[in-house]
């Protein structure tokens, strides 16, 4: 398969972006009971909890599940070489991922949502907490200009999970963002994530390790070089940067 990356700056995190719908259904918490998995229902998962790696693409710290339409890209780090983030492509919208550890004990989200809030604020934008799939989701929304010169707004939808001794946030962009029937396959794919902490010691929010997958071909290679691959494997693609709100880490 064809696989593209992205350089960016060490500074230079995107999130992507859309316009949203604020609605969703209040869920109620039913974490595993695990110290610091505080997980609504079931998923994203830990790689504790699947039986084989078969058939995921494997990004080091998070397997993807493969489906029809879906196109995946890695976001690089110019200054480091390495692998910052990865967005899901599906049917027109996109939904950006990066899982990093996280304490024992207790969860990041809760703490992260105040410092996007602090970001977005600080740029002139404003931020509303609302009730999603996962939990509490941050719509954040920032001023911006159309192409015909009239003035609106950007936004992003952060829902972020808390497993145990690791975070995973993800940020919806395009129709997505704007309606949560779009979502739908997105966050179907979201939640069947899994992440892979790892048994290193690690400080809260360093980010987990992200890589190019094995059987990846990258830009100018004639022939993917030659391994198992799901028939609906997503293809990869060259990343375009989308607009900044916040980083953490």
């Amino acid at each position: 398969m064809l696989f593209g990356r992205g350089k960016k700056s060490k500074d230079e995190r995107s999130e992507t972006a859309g316009t949203v719908d604020e609605s969703g259904a209040e869920t109620t918490n039913s974490g595993s009971g695990i110290p610091g998995d505080f997980r609504v229902g079931k998923g994203p998962l830990d790689i504790d909890e699947i039986e084989s790696r078969d058939g995921y693409v494997d990004l080091g710290a998070l397997l993807i599940a493969p489906a029809e339409g879906l196109q995946l890209r890695l976001e690089v780090e110019e200054a480091t070489q390495r692998v910052v983030a990865v967005t899901m492509d599906l049917n027109g919208s996109s939904l950006q991922l990066q899982a990093f550890a996280a304490p024992r004990s207790e969860g990041l989200w809760d703490e992260i949502r105040e410092q996007i809030n602090e970001s977005v604020a600080g740029q002139g934008g404003e931020t509303e907490e609302v009730p999603g799939a996962f939990g509490t989701e941050l719509v954040a929304k920032l001023p911006a200009e159309a192409a015909d010169g009239s003035r609106g707004f950007r936004a992003a939808r952060f829902m972020g999970v808390d497993g145990p001794r690791w975070f995973l946030r993800g940020v919806l962009g395009g129709q997505a963002a704007l309606e949560r029937d779009a979502a739908a396959g997105l966050e179907d794919l979201f939640r069947k994530v899994v992440v892979v902490r790892g048994d290193n010691p690690m400080p809260p929010r360093e980010l987990l390790q992200l890589r190019l997958p094995k059987d990846a071909a990258v830009p100018g290679q004639t022939e993917a070089p030659q391994g198992a691959v799901p028939p609906a494997d997503p293809a990869m693609q060259q990343p375009e940067r989308g607009p900044e709100i916040t980083q953490i880490g």
